[in-house]
């Protein structure tokens, strides 16, 4: 893989091709590939049998890795190991090597609650908590000890002019966060996981539960991150993944169990794949 983030050099073309190409005319994301998630032979089995085996790759900090790949294949399993959400599942096992800026987390003895601070989780369906806007947001904050009133306030407005929410509720911050649309509740998740500061961002198909206005927005949002923080973004939606991934990693079933065939630079794996499955999956034939 590359050492560097940026797009690949290229002649100018055409807007058909841009919207083919997105990378083309994006910015960088990082200057040089610094990875903030190290993964190393990570394996994942439920019950004594195996989801995911070998996975190996490392995620670059400040960009936007989309996991790809057909349903069954372990994609939201590796999401939920780097968080280490796993735990929570009765005969799950994890086993192999996830280090997040250096920090081992398999079978570490950690403190979770911090770590789940630094590595947020949006899920496929809005999940707001059953209290009002305002709430949603104070209560994590009071949780990881705010304790001053004026400065969660300002932490919520902030977060919630940062997902585009803030001229839409302002008027309405004591209303119940459930009354939202599909699509607001979607920001306001993605809000409350932001107003931590976390260092990570795990999004599983955070748009596939929207229509489709709704899912532009969440898009641009997710989009605009990129920089600030470290995503990883499963999607189902190949063309998702083409117009805001800087990376890609491509997941398969291989003798029963998910592992990563392919992963690079978008550009690269979009208009060139390495392994035969990921173009005909990219292509169509495949999945």
């Amino acid at each position: 893989m590359s050492d560097n983030c940026s797009p690949a050099a290229a002649a100018p073309v055409s807007a058909d091709s841009q919207s083919q190409r997105p990378w083309v005319q994006r910015e960088a994301c990082c200057a040089t590939y610094e990875p903030c998630l190290q993964v190393r032979d990570l394996a994942i089995a439920y019950a004594g049998k195996s989801a995911l085996r070998n996975v190996t790759f490392d995620i670059p900090r400040g960009c936007i890795t989309a996991i790809v790949g057909p349903s069954g294949c372990g994609k939201s399993s590796f999401l939920s190991s780097l968080n280490r959400l796993s735990d929570l599942t009765d005969g799950c096992r994890v086993s192999g090597s996830v280090r997040i800026e250096g920090q081992e987390i398999v079978g570490a003895e950690i403190d979770l609650i911090a770590l789940r601070r630094q590595v947020g989780m949006i899920f496929q369906k809005p999940n707001p908590f059953p209290l009002s806007i305002r709430e949603n947001l104070t209560f994590p904050l009071k949780h990881h000890g705010m304790s001053d009133r004026q400065a969660r306030e300002a932490a919520v407005e902030n977060v919630l002019r940062r997902v585009g929410l803030w001229e839409e509720v302002k008027d309405r911050l004591d209303a119940p966060a459930l009354g939202l649309s599909g699509g607001q509740q979607q920001r306001l998740c993605l809000a409350r996981a932001l107003v931590l500061s976390p260092k990570v961002l795990l999004l599983d198909e955070p748009c596939s539960a929207l229509d489709p206005l709704a899912s532009a927005v969440v898009e641009d949002l997710i989009a605009s991150l990129r920089g600030d923080y470290t995503v990883v973004i499963v999607t189902h939606n190949l063309a998702q993944a083409r117009r805001i991934a800087d990376n890609v990693a491509m997941f398969w079933l291989v003798d029963g169990a998910g592992t990563v065939v392919e992963h690079g630079r978008a550009a690269s794996v979009f208009e060139a794949p390495g392994n035969p499955i990921t173009a005909a999956y990219i292509a169509g034939a495949r999945g």
